[in-house]
């Protein structure tokens, strides 16, 4: 099928029907609608039929096995009619996972089984597609649009961010998660983008601290890093893993005045910093959004800090992450 054939469209279609009936021809009609005869020939001949020796092409029938024929395609290439997918996804979905934690995930985990690869961009159209409005699954997203709208430009922001390095140089250690000080950081934006959190998660003991942003610009994220981990010792600061909002850009500086290393995840996708990812889904359940954070004391984030990190987890063997974190300080640490 060429390309400006699958283009043809309803109002097209009309017009195709009102100018054969008139007795134009295919060259004439293709010259018209800027394409070429041989796609009209194949419109007329896929949706058009003959009766008692004479052809005829409705648009509105046209158009009717057109949308048929498309809703076939996506029944059959979409990975979330397998039933064993979509019944994870939609879990995964309820449990407060984004669509490219659970691509990345299920690629990890299934490494050896493609059949159970689905990339967050299929799960986003199978979210979003017309059939599945009455389902509403955009509501289980952490954003809740009703509509998708696509950033334009988030990967942009490189080009702020003066001596980026990539996730995928990031030392092994931290992939395997076989040594402590190795965090993940983000941004959570308060009411009207006038203010934020900087957060971060330690991906050994899930430690999780918060530090105010008293806006989202690269000077206020920098003072909040350097309070979280400034009263760390050297071994519990060793590489945080940031997405490239522009406030990270000092994140050079941030190297000099602490030692710790910065490294960036790939644009959209936030399953790389899928534990801060979570933290932060958590944080959200204390303040949700549109929270104006400067009307929220250093109190009250402590107190989150301690409900979140004095909760047991699976993963710990039900140990909290601040039992985990506090068996690898020397000394203790102040904050707590």
């Amino acid at each position: 099928m060429e390309v400006h054939y699958s283009k043809i469209n309803n109002t097209e279609r009309r017009q195709i029907e009102r100018w054969k009936n008139k007795g134009v021809s295919n060259k004439e009609c293709a010259r018209r609608l800027g394409g070429n005869s041989s796609s009209i020939g194949r419109e007329l001949s896929r949706y058009g039929w003959i009766e008692n020796g004479k052809h005829y092409y409705v648009a509105l029938v046209a158009q009717s096995q057109a949308n048929n024929e498309k809703q076939h395609a996506y029944n059959s290439k979409q990975p979330l009619k397998n039933k064993k997918i979509y019944a994870h996804v939609l879990r995964k979905l309820r449990d407060g996972w984004s669509p490219e934690q659970i691509s990345g995930r299920l690629k990890r985990k299934h490494k050896d089984d493609p059949s159970w690869y689905i990339s967050h961009e299929a799960i986003y159209q199978y979210i979003y597609h017309t059939d599945n409005k009455e389902k509403k699954l955009w509501e289980f997203l952490r954003r809740k649009q009703k509509r998708r709208i696509k950033k334009n430009g988030r990967s942009s922001q490189r080009s702020k961010i003066p001596d980026r390095v990539s996730i995928h140089m990031r030392p092994i250690a931290v992939d395997e998660r076989i040594e402590v000080g190795h965090w993940e950081g983000d941004s959570i934006v308060g009411k009207g983008r006038r203010n934020g959190l900087h957060t971060a998660y330690e991906r050994v003991s899930s430690m999780t601290r918060i530090a105010y942003m008293n806006d989202l610009t690269a000077q206020s994220s920098h003072a909040a890093q350097i309070e979280i981990y400034g009263d760390l010792p050297a071994h519990m600061k060793k590489t945080t893993t940031l997405d490239n909002g522009s406030e990270h850009s000092k994140h050079k500086l941030i190297e000099k005045e602490t030692g710790i290393v910065s490294y960036f995840a790939d644009p959209y996708s936030s399953w790389q910093r899928g534990g801060n990812e979570n933290g932060n889904l958590w944080i959200r359940y204390y303040f949700p959004k549109e929270t104006d954070f400067s009307k929220v004391s250093k109190e009250e984030l402590e107190d989150v800090e301690w409900e979140l990190n004095t909760r047991p987890r699976k993963r710990l063997d039900c140990q909290t992450p601040l039992e985990v974190f506090t068996q690898h300080l020397e000394g203790g640490c102040s904050r707590f």
